[in-house]
């Protein structure tokens, strides 16, 4: 794929921009809710025009423009200003080590970041140009029409890679309105127009930017803003505004459900995503508040979601569901055999597989889907995106069990998932072998009732007296945000080894 961000065929379809959209259909109806602050669809949609026409003064359509920002209002509008710009919005986590963010920026080539008002200093970790929230009001000269193309790129989000630095991935305007349409066809609906959403995910993380931001703007419908999770402080806010739509991940529906007296009345509809929801926590929260929770399975490459039990059986707790509508997915063998199949597929492919959904269900394969929510490959070359006809390897197992739905297994590589978040060991081991005090160092994800998983770092020391644990966490903390930091770290006199040198993390499990 041809680098990056420049717009390309003006004469293909416009990008959609569903503020845009809902402000024409409902321009008096509030859009989103931010502490007392309420903006309607049309004064959203003001001050996103506001500030798309003051981010491009100065750049071209295709160049990246960082966004460093919590839940807020700022976020969302300098995000669809970003898109309607025709520019390419980078969200980074605030909570990133100053290591991190300026690997971001230098790596994506940002030439503007969008700062709080009395944000960080960014005057050591670069030299790209620094954009207060506040500042996007300005606005500037009307933009050039006509705007981005459909298959322009939209979002640059950086996911963990094996290699031990983030990768770019890169989702067009297509694939994010794509994945929310697929949403859409699902029956009942899981979000409407009607919907009152609880926005608490972070709007860096591609659920918590699509599924929730963006999901409320295509329905046109009214998105509540958390900047953190605090259980009493979200309970209050779906109590104030009656909040009919949750958007969530395991450790916020696990803390619910340890609430006295938690009242969720008011919602319809409880999403989990992001991460593997424990089946005791699930109990734990119906019996507290006598709602189920729908399962969902994604990807950042996704846009990032694959599969629900919003499909399927929404009572399944412990299974991820099935495609959704427009997904394609399959189940693949090591040895490249096809061991299930479900989605979208033509009449030729389907005559290929008959399906025994009375069996007991199939072998573990690795999960391999198509859809027009898939994203163009990782910057800035597009390497490693989907094949030629389509297809893109997830890296996750999971197997079709006796009912035709999918049950999530294990990850190919190294991943560790921490409330959704993608770490890899080989990242947090970067920053120990560069200790002067370790001789060499392991990381391997350990059970969480808290986050669901965590890294655990095994380390040989290369100096008499070793550093200590507190020490080295100390160091990790200056390089990686709070929540790469290993559970705990355990000084060892060696590594187990495979004949090739290889540390055998099995062994270490």
């Amino acid at each position: 794929m041809p680098d990056s961000g420049v717009v390309g065929d003006l004469s293909a379809s416009p990008a959609p921009d569903p503020v845009r959209a809902a402000a024409r259909q409902t321009p008096d109806r509030p859009a989103l809710i931010a502490g007392d602050t309420v903006l309607t669809w049309s004064e959203l949609d003001e001050r996103v025009e506001s500030a798309a026409r003051h981010l491009a003064v100065g750049s071209v359509p295709g160049d990246r423009i960082a966004i460093v920002l919590g839940n807020t209002l700022g976020f969302a509008i300098a995000y669809f200003g970003t898109l309607r710009a025709g520019r390419v919005a980078v969200p980074l986590n605030p909570a990133y080590a100053d290591d991190e963010l300026a690997f971001a920026l230098a790596d994506s080539g940002a030439v503007r970041v969008v700062v709080a008002n009395a944000g960080r200093d960014f005057v050591r970790l670069s030299d790209v140009e620094r954009v207060r929230e506040e500042s996007l009001e300005r606005g500037g000269p009307p933009l050039a029409t006509p705007g981005p193309a459909t298959d322009d790129l939209a979002v640059l989000l950086y996911t963990s890679g094996t290699s031990g630095r983030p990768k770019g991935a890169m989702l067009t305007h297509r694939a994010l309105s794509a994945n929310n349409e697929q949403l859409s066809r699902i029956e009942p609906p899981v979000i409407g127009a009607d919907d009152v959403v609880l926005l608490a995910i972070p709007f860096f993380h591609a659920y918590g930017l699509n599924t929730g931001l963006g999901a409320v703007a295509q329905h046109g419908a009214c998105g509540v803003l958390a900047e953190r999770f605090d259980p009493a402080e979200t309970l209050a806010l779906i109590a104030e505004h009656q909040v009919t739509a949750v958007i969530g991940v395991p450790s916020m529906y696990a803390a619910w459900s340890l609430m006295p007296d938690v009242d969720l009345s008011s919602v319809r509809t409880a999403v989990c995503g992001a991460a593997p929801l424990d089946p005791a926590v699930a109990a734990r929260f119906t019996l507290a508040t006598g709602k189920g929770i729908l399962i969902g399975y994604g990807l950042t490459e996704a846009a990032p979601v694959l599969t629900t039990t919003a499909v399927s059986d929404r009572a399944k707790v412990g299974s991820i569901g099935r495609p959704l509508p427009g997904i394609s997915l399959l189940l693949r063998s090591a040895d490249g055999a096809v061991l299930w199949r479900d989605g979208v597929t033509t009449p030729a492919e389907d005559d290929e597989l008959e399906l025994d959904l009375a069996s007991e269900g199939t072998d573990p394969g690795e999960i391999v889907v198509r859809g027009a929510n898939l994203f163009s490959g990782y910057w800035p070359g597009g390497e490693d995106g989907p094949s030629s006809d389509g297809w893109w390897g997830t890296g996750d197992i999971a197997y079709a069990d006796a009912g035709g739905d999918l049950v999530l297994v294990d990850r190919i590589g190294e991943l560790i998932l921490i409330n959704g978040f993608n770490v890899y060991p080989a990242e947090i081991e970067r920053v120990l072998d560069a200790h002067p005090g370790v001789l060499e160092a392991a990381v391997i994800a350990v059970p969480d009732e808290r986050t669901g998983q965590a890294p655990y770092a095994y380390v040989v020391p290369a100096l008499d007296p070793a550093p200590t644990p507190a020490e080295l966490h100390a160091y990790l903390g200056t390089q990686l945000a709070r929540f790469k930091l290993p559970a705990g770290i355990e000084l060892v006199s060696e590594l187990p080894h495979s004949a090739i040198g290889k540390v055998r993390k099995g062994a270490l499990r």
